[in-house]
């Protein structure tokens, strides 16, 4: 179901389901939503067993562990529990990296889903293209 990115094909549809959910749906710029990491973030893309492409995320390191980005599951896969699966795969390969800091800029709808995994909110909430978010961490 989860892999990390490997090749080409599997990055272009990793960045269409980004396109799809935080461009489309959630009004971010194209050019704010493709960044300077996505050369050094190890990615992970999510199909179905259609081989459809519903979920990724990213992370990168950072000075004291690894920080997550750019989580987004397809409106049509929402709500089944896809995105717990996500995070679970996406933190178990940050371990296997040898991380266990962990660290996200939660969007604030979003606080209840992170801490039912575990992640704790420190500092006041921002503003991030226009969405209230949350820095969050979890040590695994």
């Amino acid at each position: 179901m989860f892999n990390i990115v490997t090749a080409p094909t599997m990055m272009e549809d990793a960045l269409q389901i980004r396109k799809d959910v935080f461009v489309k749906e959630q009004g971010v710029p194209l050019e704010n939503e493709i960044d300077q990491f996505e050369e050094v973030a190890t990615h992970v893309i999510g199909y179905d067993s259609d081989h459809i492409p519903f979920a990724t995320g990213r992370f990168r390191p950072i000075i004291d562990g690894v920080k997550i980005e750019r989580v987004a599951v397809i409106a049509s896969h929402r709500k089944y529990g896809y995105g717990q699966l996500l995070m679970k795969f996406l933190e178990s390969c940050a371990k296997q990296q040898g991380y266990s800091k962990l660290t996200l800029n939660a969007q604030c709808h979003a606080k209840l889903f992170y801490e039912a995994l575990g992640y704790k909110s420190i500092g006041d909430i921002f503003m991030e293209e226009n969405i209230e978010h949350i820095v969050m961490t979890k040590v695994i």
